[in-house]
């Protein structure tokens, strides 16, 4: 092992721990139970679609909502889920391959500006078509959904699998272009 090796393991345990300490009753409500996480995602959002409020009153509602969360949450978190199998591993894996991702596309900025700008003008302009096609309560909940379930599918591999997928479609499809070019 080297001692750059040695320098990102003491890193990413050392991140872990913060986190851990952060996110202390917390850890089994995020991690590892997708149905609980699923229920008030859901009951949040049909209720601001059934009432419907201005923006004021929906922000005072929503940080409301987080106090009493992070009131309620370390109290009976533990009781409902048991504390046996939490890590934050997982979420501070989850991080760094996020960041990682944005590393990645800072550096195709500089090595490639303009497949980076291809990229993100093809990749933009598609979010903003299914912006006009879909409600902004739904897209929002789907983003707000998947961005809470990352950990778990992270962990399961889920997310791995499916990138897998798309980068042989992907390059298959790259071959049979140089095949028909070549």
């Amino acid at each position: 092992m080297t001692e750059g090796d040695n320098r990102s393991t003491n890193l990413l345990a050392a991140e872990t721990a913060s986190l851990e300490e952060q996110l202390q009753g917390w850890g089994e409500v995020i991690a590892w139970f997708p149905p609980a996480i699923m229920d008030v995602v859901s009951l949040v959002f049909l209720t601001i679609y059934y009432l419907d409020p201005s923006v004021l009153s929906g922000v005072s509602c929503f940080v409301m909502f987080l106090c009493l969360a992070d009131y309620l949450v370390p109290i009976l978190a533990p009781r409902t889920f048991g504390s046996n199998k939490w890590t934050t591993d997982n979420l501070v894996k989850t991080r760094c391959r996020a960041v990682g991702w944005w590393k990645r596309l800072f550096t195709l900025k500089e090595e490639k500006p303009k497949m980076y700008f291809m990229t993100m003008i093809v990749s933009l302009a598609v979010v903003a078509w299914v912006g006009q096609q879909v409600h902004n309560l739904l897209l929002t909940y789907l983003i707000v959904t998947f961005l809470l379930l990352l950990p778990g599918l992270n962990q399961h591999g889920i997310i791995s699998k499916y990138i897998g997928m798309a980068k042989r479609e992907i390059n298959k499809l790259l071959k049979q272009k140089e095949k028909k070019n070549g």
